[in-house]
């Protein structure tokens, strides 16, 4: 293999890494990493947990795999989830795992160069940013960056057992 080729390959990989799926819950817009992203579907019949948190909405059956779905809007306390046509699921393969996550609708995707990513700024106690990869400006926008992975294997979401070493 050339040197040039390799370069491409690497510049490709490293641009693959900075390519986010933008969706909106509420008026913030928020972004995920693409490689995250399974699919996405219309929000449609989903059954019901008993004694789940309020943020799981239940299960879906996706092609025989059992689908736990978490409503973004009710996790990040971000008021009252309405759901109409725009309202859709992001599938997500996290951790060898299919789960999905209720969003207000789905932007666009987007590649952010470094340039346009700033680290969180530093909050405190007040705003819980263990999740949130950082902050990225496309034009006028601003993106709220999650680390999608970190946040759904999380202990406080309860989808994936963490076994005790």
């Amino acid at each position: 293999m050339d040197g040039k080729n390799t370069e491409s390959i690497a510049s490709a990989a490293g641009r693959t890494m900075n390519e986010f799926l933008t969706f909106r819950l509420g008026s913030e817009e928020y972004g995920i990493e693409i490689l995250k992203v399974q699919e996405i579907r219309g929000y449609d019949a989903i059954t019901q947990i008993a004694n789940a948190p309020d943020f799981i909405k239940g299960v879906v059956n996706l092609r025989g795999i059992i689908v736990p779905i978490a409503d973004m809007r009710i996790k990040f306390r971000l008021g009252k989830a309405d759901y109409d046509q725009f309202t859709v699921v992001i599938i997500l393969n996290v951790a060898g795992r299919v789960m999905g996550i209720v969003v207000d609708g789905v932007s666009d995707v987007i590649t952010l160069e470094a340039e346009q990513m700033r680290p969180t700024p530093g909050m405190g106690s007040v705003i819980d940013t263990e999740y949130i990869m950082g902050l990225g400006t496309v034009d006028e926008r601003m993106l709220i960056l999650i680390d999608i992975e970190k946040l759904m294997v999380s202990s406080n979401m309860g989808l994936i057992e963490h076994s005790i070493n």
